[in-house]
């Protein structure tokens, strides 16, 4: 187990590097050092204990799953638009509210731009499409990348797939779900898996499919883990395990070479496929390592998020029968509309809608994106404060899902919030937002809807565990699987 005095130890490391990689930096001429009035301009706030600024208190609400309390707090206290902090030895504002996600989210690629700390390319190394291999989240090759993705995650590509995500998951239900006593976690990590190896990669042999169960879950514990590069980490094997996934990625990418050159293409092409057909501005096909990271990369967050989401909203629904009775109401609407053996299809989707204000609503509390970084790319001024360039802005999900300013009695699970108009717009962003919103919004949402359809029609279920804890890593989950008892529906 991974103590806070080992993290504090860690923080202290980093901003110790980080200062000491700052004073190797050019200092401005002495003409040039901002002025009083410039200093004052600052957002209000503090920069906490030396060095590691207020990492710990920001770390700890994290995992004990409060860490809307480090904005609100600080909102209190210094202003409710925006405040500087300094987390992870860097210098940091946090823009707050709707105002602040949407400032953040339209100035994408103009005033900030993606930043991720130094120890993620441990997990997830940055590889060119160049001679060089080095890359960034935001060189040309990336971007031409993201500009594609959505092509392959539109919702007229993705209603094609339907029919397969149902098929999948009763199969599922036939294998991993014929026991009265299940852990859920588990049960919803093959499901997910599975769809995440067929739409991303192409897999369907269930073989080559476990051989990636262990590697991804290893590789979704270390991304918020202590970073400490050291046998027995979270970290280390995190590490080990990329290593293991991209070598097996790396293997399917030759073979999908091989099928696109002998014209053995699948009948639903794969994003692999789609990258491996894909030229940048010159012409230049993408590279084998390239594609085989860039794929890593979306395959663990298609896999991670979307676990913990199905989780979530099983649990809500353990919790809440009236929610439920509703949903099943809905969804057995559906199936009785199905001949014997019919899939479900896009018209079956769009009628699911009290059902995605519940997937909805379980997303507001458990978000798939929990917070991200930005850098500042250019001094800008923002509510009258000047945010310098260098700064990072660190954005958070629940910092406006739990504020009660957007949300009456935040605590409450309400799906009637999602009713009509909604929330306001950018209070409820689970997918973040602008041109860095997450691609895979639209596959998360009919993979969802797909799993409540099968699993609501067929069973109702108890939790074993009433009192069963929340961890929170890179996403939530709970701590011993969210075992359950099934109540299989009479025929």
């Amino acid at each position: 187990m991974e103590f806070l005095p080992l993290l504090s130890f860690l923080l202290l490391l980093v901003a110790l590097v980080n200062i000491f990689l700052q004073k190797q930096k050019p200092q401005p001429a002495a003409g040039n050092h901002p002025s009083d009035e410039q200093i004052q301009l600052l957002p209000p706030g503090r920069t906490g204990l030396p060095l590691i600024g207020e990492t710990l208190d920001y770390f700890s609400k994290l995992q004990n799953g409060v860490l809307w309390t480090f904005v609100a707090e600080r909102m209190k206290k210094y202003s409710p638009k925006v405040f500087r902090t300094s987390l992870m030895g860097q210098p940091t504002a946090i823009l707050c509210g709707p105002e602040g996600n949407r400032f953040v989210f339209s100035n994408e690629k103009k005033l900030v731009q993606v930043w991720l700390p130094s120890y993620f390319d441990k997990i997830f190394p940055k590889v060119d499409n160049t001679a060089s291999g080095v890359a960034s989240p935001n060189t040309e090759q990336t971007k031409l990348i993201r500009k594609h993705l959505p092509a392959v995650l539109k919702l007229e590509n993705l209603i094609h797939y339907i029919g397969m995500m149902d098929t999948v998951m009763k199969q599922q239900l036939h294998t991993e779900w014929n026991h009265e006593k299940i852990k859920l976690v588990p049960a919803i990590s093959k499901f997910t898996l599975r769809l995440a190896c067929r739409f991303f990669l192409g897999i369907e042999d269930p073989k080559k499919v476990d051989e990636l169960a262990i590697p991804i879950t290893d590789v979704d514990k270390g991304i918020m883990s202590i970073p400490i590069n050291l046998p027995g980490t979270n970290f280390y094997r995190s590490i080990k395990a990329s290593k293991v996934m991209r070598d097996k990625i790396q293997l399917t990418v030759r073979q999908a070479k091989i099928d696109l050159h002998e014209k053995r293409e699948s009948e639903r092409p794969s994003l692999l496929t789609h990258m491996l057909l894909t030229a940048d501005e010159n012409g230049q096909l993408f590279n084998e390592l390239f594609i085989t990271n860039h794929v890593y990369g979306m395959l663990v967050g298609g896999y991670g998020s979307v676990t913990s989401s199905l989780t979530f909203i099983m649990k809500y629904l353990s919790e809440l029968p009236h929610v439920y009775d509703e949903v099943l109401r809905e969804q057995l609407e559906i199936a009785k509309s199905k001949e014997q053996n019919e899939v479900l299809n896009w018209e079956d989707v769009k009628r699911m809608k009290y059902s995605w204000n519940v997937a909805r609503e379980a997303l507001r509390l458990m978000p798939l994106i929990s917070a991200a970084y930005r850098e500042v790319t250019t001094d800008f001024t923002y509510a009258g404060y000047r945010i310098p360039k260098g700064w990072k802005l660190h954005w958070m999900a629940k910092a406006t899902h739990e504020n009660p300013d957007y949300f009456p009695n935040p605590k409450q699970f309400d799906p009637s919030r999602f009713e009509g108009t909604g929330p306001q717009p950018f209070a409820f962003v689970p997918f973040g937002g602008g041109p860095r919103m997450c691609p895979g919004n639209e596959y998360a949402r009919i993979v969802i809807l797909v799993f409540m359809h099968n699993v609501v029609t067929k069973f109702r279920w108890e939790k074993l565990l009433p009192n069963e804890k929340v961890v929170h890593t890179a996403v939530p989950t709970m701590a011993h699987g969210l075992p359950v008892r099934l109540h299989p529906h009479k025929q």
